[in-house]
């Protein structure tokens, strides 16, 4: 089967059918090669691409303009503009398309790019939203296939904390896609709000693709995991809520009795970062002072033999960079 991308947004996984996701991991592996020998690219001479940023960034940005700039192109930061402020995101986007080649969108709503994509007439990338994180999920499973010797369709994943945060979400759709097992594991409380829409759209892929998906506060879950993925309590801007998140969250986090229990000696811990594994952050600091540990993740896996976080990181470039070259490249 021939696959073209050219022209299409980067919105979510579930605009994508599993062979063209298999189609822009491929192509990421092999521009992870071509970097590592030294080769220039020059499939994207000549494009520029705009990149809007609602929330902090450091992986995501650097990423997108790395890789950018190893194909020839040029990536530009747009800071202090009038998008969605003075200027409606529909007017922003039809201004953006007609200066830009592509566009790049990491902050809230899904809606947002969703919006730019409908009315900016170019590519447009999802570098995150409150809903999704479809880059990052296309690292994961570069990684997963670096490190795990099986095919994607006989792994298991299990996401374990706050079930219902758009890391969560993107794995179900990830694997709902690719045919993988997939848990989420975390407090009932939270499992019993995991958006039902969500679900129904999961459940109706995964019925097409033979992928096993589930919402769980057993942790018999954890047997046979291949991977162990978690994410942080609670972002900048929601230190209010530390104090319940710590109190739900602190039964699920990653230690090494935990990897254990998966009773797979080559199981392998994933984080998207920044992660809280240590008191060596300005907010970690001052949580523990106040006398929340807020740390998702015990220090001895986060360093163990078993953790993969900065191949993950450094995948990030590889594969956005695959995605823009199969949507935006010449």
């Amino acid at each position: 089967m021939s696959v073209n991308l050219k022209g299409r947004s980067f919105l979510t996984l579930m605009d994508f059918s599993s062979e063209e996701i298999r189609y822009l991991l491929d192509l990421g592996h092999e521009l992870k090669a071509k970097k590592k020998s030294g080769t220039a690219g020059t499939s994207l001479a000549g494009r520029n691409v705009c990149m809007i940023f609602e929330k902090t960034s450091t992986r995501t940005r650097s990423s997108f303009e790395i890789a950018m700039l190893d194909e020839g192109g040029h990536a530009i930061y747009l800071d202090n503009s009038q998008v969605g402020k003075k200027e409606s995101i529909e007017d922003s986007a039809k201004v953006l398309g007609r200066l830009y080649d592509g566009i790049v969108f990491r902050g809230y709503s899904q809606k947002t790019v969703e919006d730019l994509a409908e009315f900016s007439g170019v590519p447009v990338w999802n570098a995150l939203t409150d809903d999704d994180h479809p880059t990052q999920i296309l690292a994961d499973m570069m990684t997963i296939e670096e490190h795990i010797r099986k095919p994607l369709s006989d792994v298991k994943v299990v996401f374990v904390g706050d079930v219902r945060n758009n890391m969560s979400y993107a794995w179900m759709y990830g694997c709902a896609k690719m045919g993988m097992r997939f848990a989420a594991y975390g407090p009932e409380e939270l499992c019993s709000q995991v958006d039902r829409d969500v679900m129904e759209k999961v459940a109706k892929t995964a019925a097409e693709t033979g992928a096993e998906i589930e919402v769980t506060s057993d942790s018999s879950c954890l047997k046979g995991a291949d991977v162990i993925y978690t994410d942080i309590w609670a972002s900048m801007g929601e230190e209010a809520q530390i104090p319940e998140r710590v109190k739900l969250l602190t039964p699920y986090r990653i230690t090494e009795e935990m990897m254990k229990s998966t009773e797979n000696d080559d199981v392998i811990f994933l984080h998207c970062l920044p992660s809280f594994h240590d008191f060596e952050t300005k907010m970690a600091k001052e949580q523990i002072e106040m006398g929340y540990d807020i740390r998702e993740v015990e220090d001895e896996v986060f360093r163990s033999e078993h953790s993969k976080v900065f191949d993950e990181a450094e995948n990030r470039m590889h594969s956005i960079k695959a995605v823009i070259v199969a949507t935006l490249g010449r």
